[in-house]
């Protein structure tokens, strides 16, 4: 019973869902339907609304080629107003405001550029035409501009202005630039070189420092507008002209090898002491300086600058080194050794700034120049030192020196060998250019004592001059000696040798015995008997005779010999002269410890004999005391007539 019941229930649910199901249907293909309807009016919507969408696109296309047109418009009247502005200024110059007409030269420069980019425009043509003639007239008044800069600024320096550069030891002692201080001696071989290594030089000031920055930016737009052969021909004129004439004003002379074979020796010293200061002064503060603006000026720049600074200073640097030039190609003499030492060694202690100042290919020429010149100083300096050597030996002066005294030759000679072991070592380094063989301590060695021995052989010669063998030997001692003594006193000694000075020292004391063999030989004759000692005979006889057999009359003879000769001894030798006060008095004693022992002994065995009879003052005029103190007398040159010989 419940069961069909249960199948009713369904059945009417069944029914249910089925209505809902075609209810649905109903609905959906309702839906279809009027979303179909929409598709087809939407479709003709679009239809009708296509011409308007494309009207609109065109009007927007075209509201934006103007606003287009409108900015290239403004950029154009932009580049006019611009050009117009850079025009104003140009016309005006740029002397009252650089930096606002060279802004001005870029603004032109830049609207060159922009109508060259831009030739579709009608008025390109026009506009870049105008603009490049204006840039032109621009470029031609920079260059004016910088010519009449450096032309007002390029002033010459003066002498004083210079000196204030220098460090104290090299500053001159009064307004003349002839006292220099290098005249005798290049402080480089002098305490000195110690100062000068560390002395410090103040750059001068050749272009006030607010107008290198013109000058630097003028410099660039010549050089940026391809005008860099003007704007290097205006710069080196001027340059030029500035430092010529400061060479000049200090007293730099273009000189030929004539012009200083004419000269007096003390103006040829004096000038090359000049010369010496001059160079340092030109290459340490007038080179160092145009080298240093040069720099400056052309830095950053596509610039040749070393051309032009080669250019600029060729000209000071041929008038600065003709002089050095002359006086090296100059006819040699001795008293040039030490003045050419001096120009070689400024040379050889400039060299390295001079390398550095003119480096790079284009300053070659004056690299080689002054090199050149350091060579030839060198040759002429060796030159004259052998030449030395051989006048030494060969020097035929006629010069006597009448009282036996040290001759001028040696004391010349001897001073020289001083002087040159003040130049030890600028002379090893002229060795070790031209002498390969020898070890440079050991060649001045050598040639020091070849000029030594030149001069002996030289006083031999004129040792012979004297007819009195007894002066002969005292010039020999005196000259041997003062050539010992020298040595011993300066730095010869310890390239000579304790030998050199032991074995002269000897013939020293050779020709003082020598001398006194000669002249004393014969008055002490007449104080001996039968070849003995007067001492050594026996006592006088009563009958005026004695055991040698000598007479009175003989003894008298005797004294009156030894009065005369000793007397024309003194007369004679007291004329001569030992300018050394220890050497003179040795000597004195050395007569002395021969003549007074034998005239002692001759006096007290025979004085008896001859006070016995008449007028013994008349043969025994002096005492032994006497005798003494007329040898005090000996050796002082006390006058100047020519004695006998």
């Amino acid at each position: 019973m419940g069961t069909p019941q249960a199948i009713e229930t369904l059945r009417q649910r069944a029914t249910l869902l089925r209505e809902s199901l075609q209810k649905s249907q109903t609905n959906t293909d309702s839906m279809v339907a009027i979303l179909g309807s929409f598709d087809h009016r939407l479709s003709a919507l679009e239809a009708a609304m296509r011409p308007t969408q494309v009207r609109t696109h065109a009007i927007r296309m075209a509201h934006e080629n103007v606003d287009k047109t409108l900015k290239a418009a403004e950029v154009i009247l932009a580049q006019f107003d611009l050009s117009r502005q850079a025009e104003a200024k140009i016309l005006r110059g740029p002397h009252e405001d650089l930096e606002s007409y060279l802004e001005a030269i870029d603004q032109l420069r830049s609207n060159v550029k922009f109508f060259s980019y831009n030739k579709s425009f009608k008025s390109s043509d026009g506009v870049l035409n105008h603009a490049n003639n204006l840039l032109s007239k621009a470029i031609l008044k920079l260059e004016e501009e910088f010519r009449q800069l450096l032309t007002n600024y390029s002033k010459p320096i003066e002498p004083d202005r210079l000196f204030d550069c220098l460090p104290n030891s090299l500053r001159p002692s009064s307004g003349s630039t002839g006292d220099q201080g290098d005249g005798s001696k290049n402080p480089s071989t002098s305490n000195q070189a110690k100062s000068l290594e560390t002395a410090v030089y103040k750059t001068p000031t050749l272009i006030p420092p607010r107008i290198v920055p013109l000058l630097h930016d003028l410099a660039q737009q010549l050089v940026q507008a391809g005008h860099e052969q003007q704007c290097a021909k205006i710069y080196r004129e001027a340059r030029a002209y500035a430092l010529e004439t400061s060479l000049r004003k200090l007293g730099v002379e273009k000189l030929s090898k004539d012009d200083v074979q004419k000269m007096q020796w003390e103006v040829l010293e004096a000038k090359i002491g000049n010369w010496i200061h001059f160079m340092r002064i030109t290459v340490k503060l007038l080179f160092a300086g145009e080298k240093k603006i040069c720099d400056q000026i052309f830095d950053d720049t596509n610039f040749h600058k070393d051309y032009c600074f080669a250019e600029l200073t060729a000209n000071s640097v041929l008038m600065l080194l003709s002089f050095g030039e002359a006086v090296a190609k100059s006819k040699r003499s001795p008293e040039k050794l030490f003045v050419l030492l001096d120009m070689y060694e400024i040379m050889r202690e400039l060299q390295p700034e001079i390398e550095t100042i003119f480096e790079g290919k284009a300053c070659i020429e004056m690299r080689d120049t002054t090199l050149s010149l350091t060579k030839r100083l060198a040759q002429t300096a060796q030159e004259t030192f052998g030449d030395f050597e051989e006048a030494v030996e060969k020097d035929a002066s006629k010069t006597t020196v009448l009282d036996g005294t040290v001759h001028p030759l040696t004391s010349y000679v001897i001073n020289y060998v001083k002087f040159l072991f003040d130049y030890q070592s600028t002379l090893k380094q002229l060795f070790q250019e031209f002498e390969t063989a020898n070890e440079t301590e050991s060649q001045l060695a050598i040639v020091t004592m070849r000029i030594m021995q030149a001069l002996q052989s030289n006083l031999d010669g004129k040792s012979k001059q004297y007819k009195d063998p007894a002066l002969t030997y005292l010039f020999l001692m005196n000259n041997i000696h003062y050539m010992v003594r020298s040595v011993r006193r300066s730095e010869a000694k310890d390239l000579l040798g304790d030998d050199w000075v032991q074995r002269h020292r000897r013939i020293v004391q050779q020709n003082a015995n020598q001398y006194k063999r000669v002249a004393w030989t014969k008055i002490l004759q007449t104080l001996t008997v039968q070849g003995g000692s007067s001492g050594s005979s026996s006592a006088l006889g009563g009958d005026g005779g004695n055991s040698s057999g000598i007479s009175r009359a003989n003894i008298k003879e005797r004294f009156k010999s030894f009065n005369m000769q000793f007397e024309e001894l003194h007369q004679r030798q007291s004329q001569w002269t030992v300018p050394d006060p220890e050497l003179r008095e040795s000597l004195r004693l050395a007569v002395a410890e021969v003549l007074l022992p034998a005239y002692r002994s001759f006096i007290k065995r025979f004085a008896p004999l001859i006070e016995s009879g008449k007028n013994p003052q008349k043969y025994i005029r002096y005492t032994p005391e006497d005798l003494d103190r007329m040898l005090g007398e000996f050796f002082e040159g006390k006058t100047w007539g020519e004695p006998k010989r």
